[in-house]
């Protein structure tokens, strides 16, 4: 008997050793009846409350109730920091992260990314008095951005100094207030500053060439093949149908403050030329 327990133990010493499998995410999408979508937190156009209804709205928003929509289920929109973004779905407490997430080699080794949706730019934009003409002129300048996000990434690519903050508001009167020589976003954010800096504060322009070229994507947990398949379906769906471009026109459009037109289609990563960052 005693020779019994000893091999009993034994055994499930040795199962505890060995990992459990990795549950099935798109299943327990399918079963919950919910896609737990993540998107940032008060980034507009992005993911912002409404003023009104305080309910979130915005780009990714609409994409995540697409998604859920076409994988038969209902979205639960979770807003979260730019820096959590990937932390989010490591971990699992979300299925999916929306918001503009741009694919970089650290992040890629860490969740699976969709097909990108469009080849975002990130761009710099100083005071309208400032003598700089191209980014090689600021570099080793301090130039402000969000926390955790490839806009800083692109900064230190420049050999600038980041200067960084929780959200895009505050990166920008850092500027205003004279904290940083520039500003660092995606060319919708800056765009819209630019715009709204001709009638208030101080007058803002835009560096003509890119700080960062990045390919946006929706991020995964790694390991899933059927969730990321059933992504990408999704997005050629949404891509082909004209829905996509529909939800883009909406918040980003040649009618909206941003007048931003997309040309970009649901291609797979290897077919788009770009440098990836660290």
């Amino acid at each position: 008997m005693k020779c019994k327990s000893i091999i009993i133990a034994g055994l499930l010493a040795a199962s505890a050793l060995v990992p459990a499998a990795k549950a099935d995410v798109l299943s327990d999408i399918q079963a919950n009846k919910t896609l737990r979508c993540a998107t940032f937190a008060d980034v507009p156009p992005f993911a912002s409350p409404d003023v009104k209804t305080r309910e979130m709205v915005g780009f990714d928003v609409d994409l995540c109730n697409a998604i859920a929509r076409e994988m038969g289920v209902k979205a639960e929109v979770k807003p979260v920091s730019v820096e959590a973004r990937v932390p989010e779905v490591k971990l699992g407490r979300v299925d999916i992260t929306v918001a503009n997430l741009a694919y970089t080699q650290s992040r890629a080794e860490q969740i699976q990314f969709s097909d990108p949706y469009y080849l975002a730019k990130e761009m710099l934009i100083v005071p309208a008095d400032d003598a700089g003409k191209a980014k090689a002129d600021y570099v080793g300048q301090r130039i402000a951005s969000t926390k955790g996000s490839t806009s800083e990434m692109s900064i230190k690519l420049n050999k600038s100094e980041p200067l960084t903050f929780q959200d895009t508001a505050s990166a920008y009167l850092a500027v205003q207030q004279g904290k940083a020589r520039g500003m660092v976003a995606n060319t919708m954010t800056t765009t819209k500053l630019v715009n709204e800096s001709k009638t208030k504060g101080k007058e803002m322009r835009m560096i003509p060439d890119p700080m960062l070229y990045q390919p946006i994507g929706i991020g995964m947990a790694k390991d899933q093949p059927a969730l990321t398949a059933k992504v990408n379906e999704v997005l050629r769906k949404l891509d082909t149908s004209g829905e996509l471009n529909q939800i883009w026109d909406k918040w980003l459009g040649p009618n909206t403050e941003y007048k931003m037109t997309r040309t970009d289609k649901v291609v797979p990563l290897s077919e788009l030329k770009f440098d990836p960052i660290p």
